[in-house]
């Protein structure tokens, strides 16, 4: 059978070779890390339709970081603050007169530091919506 174990091999003392089994913790040397980021391209914000173009519903009109184009009648805004065509139609830019809401944080740090009576103005993208063709008859003429 197997030799019986002996208080030796049981419990080593310090000096046995168990001790040459030790292993350190040890890292590769790794290279630099200069040069990161900076090479991805633009978002290409700005105008996808001018003024004058015949967009469907749906249609991205204008992608913008910030609001520098307000929407206008049946203009959409989504949650990345893009523009986008609610209706059928042609696009017009407008410059109309901006009032903004009273508690708004743009009426804290623009509209208070401004003179008595300035008028704000600012780009407003619309769509004409085309004209509905008559196609319907009043039940009574039936």
């Amino acid at each position: 059978m197997y030799p019986l174990a002996t208080t030796a091999t049981m419990f080593p003392s310090y000096n046995s070779s168990l001790v040459d089994w030790v292993r350190f913790a040890s890292k590769k040397a790794g290279g630099s890390s200069k040069n990161l980021g900076g090479k991805s391209p633009g978002r290409r914000y700005g105008f996808k339709k001018t003024d004058g173009n015949f967009v469907h519903a749906g249609n991205i009109l204008a992608t913008q970081r910030l609001m520098r184009w307000q929407p206008g009648a049946h203009v959409g805004i989504g949650t990345n603050n893009t523009l986008y065509a609610l209706e059928d139609g042609i696009v017009r830019f407008t410059k109309e007169v901006y009032v903004p809401a009273p508690r708004s944080t743009e009426t804290f740090k623009v509209i208070t530091k401004l003179p008595m009576g300035t008028v704000l103005y600012k780009t407003f993208i619309n769509i004409v919506p085309n004209k509905q063709e008559g196609k319907f008859k009043l039940v009574g003429m039936l």
